[in-house]
């Protein structure tokens, strides 16, 4: 695993290329940075600077190498590499409240941005006009949409929301592709049929992030207090997890049953999803870093109790991270078997985790925040800590 600091600065979201070279991020404002991996190191290449306010998506298509773009001024852009340069292209999204996230489809031939405007619009190019075109998903939208993932079959869309609910829509557009055929979720499927909805009962607050299976027949998803999956070839049964941790943010299926999530713990937690009623937590998969201990005299010892009224005087986590995780993208593999995948969090760090099943418990090595670059190994991983490039 590796981890790269690219600031001070909150990392919101960020998208990578095919092949893994490049990364696309936003450090919480206007601007889109691109960073390509030389050596060690990651070198800022390209800035895209056509939004006026936050970042709030980013996706990244890696066939057609287009990046779709979303953000607060409420505009979203489609982003194409021409001659070195890339050129935004305005999207017709139509909506009057800040855009929340944005996701291309399986075969890049449309994206979904979610809003503030309690609508989802689904995106495509009508080549006759030369432009980017929405269709809008309303019904029975009742809040923002936090979060937006595609089934494998490219039709099928979910969908999180601030009203408790998780749902799944069609976003079949028939005049850029063949009539779907039927899934485990059902078989009529025009434009903006509602083919699940789940509101939590209990309240267990905002759907964060969204994440279909490999195979498309399970959902899961993450609210403030829980963990769920909907399993269509089981009758659209939901089965809920709730967790002891601080509430997760992005969710991500690393396997057919196995599933990562994270959020404000700072770490990465494994899921794993055996059938109606067998969600189960299977382990942390931050392990604390090592860390050495230098002799406190007594004076120190007490003035710590007096300011901080702690021994300890530090205040750093003994996790990766030191703030909390917004985001979670696949690095490696794809998500019927995921090898590498990577997070993003509020303390400006971008870490590359391996996803294994350990024989047994990893320690970390402590890595210096302060240092440029180091390295080390041992008999299970190697760790690097990567340095920011220059501006």
């Amino acid at each position: 695993m590796s981890l790269c600091s690219f600031g001070v600065e909150p990392l919101s979201c960020h998208a990578w290329n095919k092949d893994r070279t490049q990364i696309a991020l936003s450090p919480n404002n206007n601007i889109v940075n691109i960073f390509e991996k030389k050596g060690k190191e990651w070198v800022k290449i390209h800035e895209l600077t056509e939004h006026t306010e936050r970042i709030t998506g980013i996706d990244w298509a890696p066939e057609s190498n287009r990046i779709v773009t979303c953000a607060s001024d409420r505009n979203a852009y489609v982003w194409s590499l021409k001659d070195e340069v890339w050129k935004p292209t305005l999207v017709l999204v139509r909506i009057n409240r800040a855009a929340t996230c944005v996701k291309w489809s399986p075969l890049e031939n449309k994206f979904a941005l979610g809003s503030g405007a309690r609508l989802i619009s689904v995106c495509y190019f009508e080549e006759e006009n030369d432009w980017w075109l929405s269709k809008h998903i309303k019904k029975p939208l009742r809040s923002t949409i936090l979060s937006l993932d595609w089934h494998p079959n490219n039709i099928l869309l979910a969908a999180g929301s601030a009203d408790f609910s998780c749902r799944v829509f069609s976003a079949y557009i028939k005049d850029i592709e063949d009539k779907p055929g039927p899934t485990a979720w059902g078989t009529k499927m025009p434009f903006g049929e509602l083919m699940l909805e789940h509101k939590d009962s209990d309240g267990c607050g905002w759907v964060h992030s969204v994440s279909f299976s490999a195979s498309g027949d399970q959902l899961a998803w993450v609210a403030h207090s829980s963990i769920s999956v909907a399993d269509a070839a089981k009758g659209k049964e939901v089965t809920h997890l709730t967790t002891d941790y601080l509430p997760l943010l992005s969710v991500l299926f690393v396997g057919p049953t196995e599933i990562v999530a994270a959020g404000h713990d700072c770490c990465p937690f494994q899921y794993t999803y055996k059938g109606p009623g067998a969600l189960e937590f299977v382990k942390k998969l931050d392990m604390p870093k090592q860390s050495s201990k230098t002799t406190t005299s007594a004076m120190q010892h007490f003035r710590n109790l007096d300011k901080k009224a702690t021994e300890e005087d530090s205040t750093k986590l003994d996790t990766l991270h030191q703030n909390s995780i917004t985001q979670l993208c696949i690095v490696s593999g794809d998500k019927a078997k995921v090898e590498k995948y990577s997070s993003v969090g509020l303390d400006g760090a971008m870490v590359i985790w391996e996803f294994k099943q350990w024989g047994r418990d990893v320690e970390l090595p402590a890595l210096d925040s302060g240092t440029d670059c180091g390295e080390f190994e041992d008999d299970s991983f190697l760790s690097v800590q990567g340095k920011l490039g220059s501006f």
